[in-house]
């Protein structure tokens, strides 16, 4: 009832703050005042018990790891992966306001296999809350590569803030859409080498191209994967000329701006992100 329009209604019935929420039951027109949580939960439950029915309130998919005891320390201290975990109480304000924002987190890094996102109940596993030194809800710890100690998030809520710390701590390169940016894939070593490789002469590029490879060999990881597509780029180069990389450029954005899978998205970008180098 919109009580500014129907300001008689409203005073019937002793509304004097925004919202009330009354109960009507069948037949009768003497509410019963709604004095619980103002949750989806807590209305549904209120309304099953005065009306005798048995709804139950279908819970949204979760992309969010969910942490037990069981599978704390097989997910979370797994060494080839880096974790961000969200310590939290069902009961609480805060953790139930980050829950959307860090749904996005989730999905902005859905393609990264090296990266997790995951929360645990720490009202229901109490031990591991002490055990991580958790005393305030919602607690965010971050369990890198390196380091299964933890260590505490102190960053901001928001989900360019996530974005920003899982970039800079993984090495990963995604905007809050989850799409790679325009770093993703560069090898700041590969890039002098490129520069050096466009300006030499063509007996110098051959030179150029066997020093590329020697530096792909020292490299690991995905830095290994990208400099792979370096030198193929690098070779096209030196069999096509040099308007390959331009023409190659144009030719995957085309591809990008149809509609493609994000795996096939992710897989052009960093082509098209490296072959910039060869074209700048």
């Amino acid at each position: 009832v919109d009580c500014d329009e129907h300001k008689s209604l409203c005073s019937k019935y002793g509304v004097s703050g925004y919202p009330t929420i009354q109960w009507f039951p069948k037949g009768s027109l003497e509410p019963k005042k709604y004095e619980g949580p103002r949750t989806v939960d807590s209305l549904a439950e209120f309304v099953n018990t005065e009306g005798g029915t048995n709804v139950k309130i279908a819970t949204a998919p979760s992309n969010v790891v969910v942490l037990t005891s069981e599978n704390f320390n097989e997910v979370v201290l797994d060494e080839t992966k880096d974790v961000l975990v969200e310590f939290y109480a069902p009961w609480c304000g805060h953790c139930k306001s980050l829950a959307p924002t860090y749904e996005k987190v989730v999905t902005a890094f859905k393609l990264e296999e090296d990266v997790v996102i995951a929360n645990l109940d720490a009202d229901k596993y109490k031990d591991l809350a002490e055990k991580y030194d958790v005393s305030g809800f919602p607690t965010l710890k971050f369990f890198p590569k390196g380091n299964k100690a933890g260590e505490e998030y102190g960053g901001g809520r928001d989900l360019d803030d996530f974005v920003a710390f899982i970039n800079e701590k993984s090495g990963t390169s995604r905007d809050v859409k989850g799409q790679l940016t325009s770093q993703a894939g560069i090898v700041e070593s590969l890039d002098v080498l490129v520069k050096e490789f466009v300006a030499a002469n063509d007996e110098e590029k051959k030179s150029m191209f066997t020093r590329m490879e020697e530096e792909v060999e020292k490299l690991k990881g995905s830095a290994s994967r990208h400099g792979k597509i370096y030198l193929k780029a690098a070779k096209n180069y030196l069999e096509k000329g040099s308007d390959y990389a331009k023409n190659e450029i144009q030719r995957l954005q085309r591809i990008l701006d149809k509609s493609i899978s994000p795996a096939k998205a992710d897989e052009l970008t960093l082509k098209k992100n490296i072959l910039s180098t060869y074209a700048a």
